[in-house]
């Protein structure tokens, strides 16, 4: 792989890279809405699907359980037949299913279509990553990838503002003498489904991984490849090129040797040697890194999404008891609220007409917030990542944001509640990419994919754990969940310093 990186440090950065990040721009985006929408539609659709309180959770959580169920055996697909065919197919199908929610006249048709969407999300998600690691030289990789990371953030702040422009409207349109009915919801799911078709379309326009190509003896293909990007990149010709005859007596010597029994581009070879790749994954050293990235991303994301997907709660929660019976800390606020729900619960009514309530301006406002504070992270990392390293400042990170959680518990104000909240999630983030970035590094071409897929699979099970169990432990005490997301940080933190230092 070495001439791969060195040829690609003649193509240096250029136009090719732009379109690259652009494409992966809108498929983050695509990412962001399969998960954010639904956090959106749940307040307006609420009447329309006659959901209760454990259906809203189940509908949060399915795109998840999609996910989970396929993130592993897609990995080891895209480093078998490669990143760009899940790309296309993968966003393709989330947009059929996206269509498919936005159609939906119940409940269990909205719920069907958010799992599939989770479970083609998958598929994609992986190639994301590795596609664009891959058309890029150690020199510029940190650096790329820390800013590809920044596109989440922005993605949050783009999906809240179209759903701030969207969701407060009273769209209602029936069909066929009202069997079927179009609400707002309907419509913004329709809009937001244009992501996964521009994702899937905008993938058509490039090249499979060259990396991936030579793990297959795909010589001339990766050479053409590379030649492509350097014209790109450069606007000169061909000839300039240092390694315009790359791999051309390599691939001479594979035709030789190819028999008609053993074809490097059939589907059982390509099977059989995607399997045995897999086989240094269980042994040390790469085993044990598996192990070690596996765990820290199951209480990162664990933090990270139960912080994020729980903020516009907790901040409607402190509007509306900030001062009330002297509260003035986040946690006098949070234990007055449980006790409300407790008391409500025993003397609650029935039959009580359903009316939705459309999320005030507020919520939308701390989201964005809460988006743009994560970008702040990825600014400064751009700059200090080459120059502090990676591993200290996935450690510096753990420890500010163990810190800020422990904060949470005696913080008095709207603004330092929403710092708080803000900096938790944006460097968890932050600690989120460098993991990635970890295994990127560490794990080689042929099991790379499957590698991000499995840490990404333990940490949407903390996602999944980490959003059961925070409202059982909220119930128990507002200090219980925080202090108990704080140590599961620190833990992070201390397993961080055996992360191995790679010189890229």
């Amino acid at each position: 792989m070495e001439d791969v990186n060195n040829a690609l440090k003649e193509c240096g950065f250029g136009l090719f890279h732009i379109q690259l990040l652009c494409t992966s721009f809108v498929a983050l985006n695509a990412g962001i809405t399969i998960t954010n929408s639904t956090s959106y539609i749940l307040p307006v659709a609420e009447c329309d699907l006659d959901m209760n309180l454990l259906q809203k959770g189940l509908l949060n959580g399915a795109p998840y359980f999609g996910m989970i169920l396929l993130s592993i055996v897609g990995g080891f697909l895209s480093d078998t037949f490669g990143r760009k065919f899940f790309l296309i197919f993968g966003f393709g199908g989330v947009f059929i299913f996206t269509v498919l929610g936005g159609c939906s006249q119940t409940y269990s048709v909205l719920i069907t279509a958010k799992f599939f969407e989770g479970v083609l999300f998958s598929t994609a998600f992986t190639p994301v990553i590795t596609l664009t690691s891959e058309f890029c030289h150690n020199g510029i990789r940190d650096r790329v990838m820390l800013f590809q990371s920044s596109f989440v953030s922005v993605s949050q702040i783009v999906i809240a503002l179209m759903s701030w422009a969207i969701l407060p409207h009273q769209w209602k349109h029936s069909l066929f003498n009202g069997y079927i009915v179009f609400n707002t919801w309907n419509y913004y799911l329709f809009i937001m489904s244009t992501w996964s078709f521009l994702a899937s379309f905008m993938y058509m326009f490039l090249p499979e991984s060259p990396k991936y190509c030579i793990t297959q003896k795909r010589y001339d293909e990766a050479r053409e490849i590379l030649i492509s990007v350097y014209r790109k990149n450069t606007r000169r010709s061909a000839d300039t090129f240092s390694y315009v005859n790359l791999w051309k007596d390599k691939s001479k010597m594979d035709k030789i040797d190819e028999t008609s029994e053993y074809k490097t581009g059939s589907f059982s070879n390509m099977l059989t040697v995607g399997l045995h790749n897999v086989k240094p994954m269980f042994h040390k050293p790469l085993g044990l890194y598996a192990l070690l990235f596996c765990t820290t991303n199951f209480f990162i994301m664990n933090m990270y999404n139960v912080i994020r997907l729980w903020f516009p709660q907790l901040s409607t929660i402190v509007e509306h008891y900030s001062g009330v019976d002297n509260n003035h800390s986040l946690c006098g606020m949070l234990d007055a609220y449980t006790y409300d729900l407790k008391m409500r619960g025993l003397n609650g009514t029935e039959n009580e007409t359903c009316v939705p309530n459309v999320s005030g301006t507020e919520t939308y406002i701390n989201s964005i917030v809460l988006g743009s504070t994560c970008i702040i992270p990825y600014i400064i990392g751009g700059v200090l990542v080459t120059k502090v390293g990676k591993k200290n400042m996935y450690i510096a990170c753990g420890a500010i944001c163990t810190c800020a959680t422990l904060a949470l518990n005696w913080a008095t104000s709207k603004a330092a509640m929403v710092a708080l909240f803000s900096s938790i999630v944006a460097l968890s983030q932050v600690m989120m990419s460098l993991n990635q970035f970890f295994t990127v590094d560490i794990f080689p071409t042929t099991t790379r994919s499957l590698a991000v897929s499995l840490t990404m699979t333990l940490g949407r099970i903390g996602t999944l754990v980490g959003n059961v169990l925070f409202p059982i432990l909220l119930d128990m005490g507002c200090t219980v969940p925080f202090f108990t997301l704080a140590s599961t940080m620190a833990g992070v933190t201390l397993l961080s310093f055996v992360i191995p230092s790679i010189k890229t």
